[in-house]
């Protein structure tokens, strides 16, 4: 279906990329590798990687069996703090582990309701499995690590560990 608006022809069919991010492999369009057809240094069109009608297909073709959590980590004078947005997830849902300098979180977003794809206008929330490991940039007391959800946000504070200041070394002869 086409509308004439403005003197600009606008397609108002459907696609793939209308609305469906669930399985898009980012690095792959990112790099050129799901492209209908490669231009190489002359401008000149090379062999296409894929069939026009599969191009877009191949763009959502990816499964994935965890998804990745979005996290920010900074620092105080006392801490690390790592926080994350885990809006629908249950505290017993998460898993939080430290094993020597890196901090894993593991968790499950579930949904109640089951709905069936093709009743999908968009789907752009990730539903199911996700963890996210860290090395931690300084060494921290495992023993004191904290956390908290509030608002749909999980708050791990890592207190740092008290290093012994530098001392020189004398050589011996």
């Amino acid at each position: 279906n086409l509308y004439i608006s403005n003197k600009r022809l606008i397609n108002l069919r459907p696609t793939p990329t209308a609305g469906n991010f669930k399985n898009m492999d980012f690095f792959k369009n990112l790099t050129g590798l799901n492209k209908k057809t490669n231009i190489n240094i002359n401008n000149e069109p090379e062999e296409q990687t894929a069939p026009a009608h599969q191009a877009d297909e191949q763009w959502f073709s990816d499964e994935y069996d965890e998804g990745q959590l979005a996290i920010d980590v900074y620092q105080t004078k006392d801490a690390i703090v790592v926080k994350s947005t885990i809006a629908g997830v249950r505290p017993e849902d998460i898993d939080i582990s430290v094993n020597n300098d890196m901090l894993t979180i593991r968790g499950k977003r579930e949904m109640k309701e089951k709905i069936i794809e093709e009743d999908y206008f968009y789907q752009e929330c990730y539903w199911g499995s996700f963890s996210r490991s860290i090395i931690l940039p300084v060494e921290v007391k495992t023993d004191k690590i904290e956390a908290t959800i509030e608002n749909g946000v999980l708050a791990v504070v890592l207190p740092k560990a008290q290093t012994t200041k530098q001392i020189s070394v004398k050589i011996k002869e």
